[in-house]
């Protein structure tokens, strides 16, 4: 059974035009445990610190709540974690359209098959997502979608802020990793699909990275359908989801999982610095 182990760092520098005097904030920055993926070591770092509680959300991630009640003019975070990952067993054949829209299941996963201000989709793209719902399963239907959504839309930074909904993303008919998976989400459960938003690191890009070696990662969005079980898609690459891909957080969109958020008495900030790198250990 293949498996990969990775080393990630997760730094965020904010600086402020001028004092702050107090902070607080929710990190969500540790990967989980699960089937495949064991957080072999996690720690969080943060300068200034006056306190800090750890917990599980009711997604079943890890949050680090912090307050900086210190005076300070910069912020800094650093996550660092190891991570081995590895293959699961071939999963079971995806069940039919009548698992997916019994009552029980209707129900039990009512989060996930509601639309968000997020990702509320525009009729057309509904209307695309209906030209597949009578594929002879939800996993077929679903990654006919996700190639039609991939199709559509072009990976490009910038075109669209962190607060852009599905709507927004079609109407520019691009966006990034997030986007992509807040559009497909949308027009998954428009046709009664549950599917959730997936929120990690993905550790490499092109190619392989050579033991030892650290390069520059990131922050990445991906989405899982329930089709008996919770199957991974990656709308923006439209490759399988494997041992690259390194699961922090799960929720109904990217609100839910956001690495970092709060709010802070004091001046504005300034700058803002991300830094994101993997070694690969094994």
């Amino acid at each position: 059974m293949s498996s990969r182990r990775h080393r990630i760092v997760h730094r965020t520098t904010m600086r402020y035009d001028g004092e702050v005097t107090a902070a607080h904030n929710e990190l969500r920055m540790i990967p989980v445990s699960e089937p495949g993926q064991a957080t072999l070591e996690a720690r969080v770092r943060v300068r200034p610190l006056t306190w800090s509680n750890v917990y599980e959300d009711h997604w079943g991630t890890q949050v680090m709540a912090m307050e900086s009640q210190t005076p300070h003019d910069v912020l800094e975070i650093e996550a660092t974690s190891t991570v081995e990952r590895s293959e699961l067993p071939v999963e079971a054949e995806d069940v039919g359209w009548e698992a997916v829209r019994a009552p029980r299941t209707v129900d039990d996963l009512s989060e996930f098959l509601a639309q968000t201000e997020r990702t509320d989709p525009p009729e057309e793209v509904a209307a695309l997502a209906r030209e597949y719902a009578e594929a002879p399963t939800p996993r077929a239907a679903a990654m006919d979608i996700v190639a039609r959504v991939h199709e559509a839309l072009t990976y490009e930074r910038g075109i669209t802020g962190w607060q852009a909904t599905a709507a927004e993303v079609w109407e520019r008919r691009g966006g990034v990793c997030q986007d992509f998976a807040h559009l497909t989400l949308g027009a998954l459960r428009s046709v009664g699909i549950p599917a959730r938003y997936v929120s990690g690191y993905l550790t490499v890009e092109d190619g392989e990275v050579a033991r030892g070696a650290t390069v520059q990662a990131r922050n990445h969005a991906w989405i899982e359908l329930w089709d008996g079980g919770w199957h991974p898609l990656d709308p923006t690459n439209v490759g399988p989801v494997g041992l690259d891909h390194v699961v922090v957080g799960r929720g109904r969109d990217y609100d839910d999982v956001s690495p970092f958020r709060g709010m802070f008495v004091g001046p504005e900030i300034t700058d803002l610095e991300l830094e994101i790198t993997y070694t690969r250990l094994g």
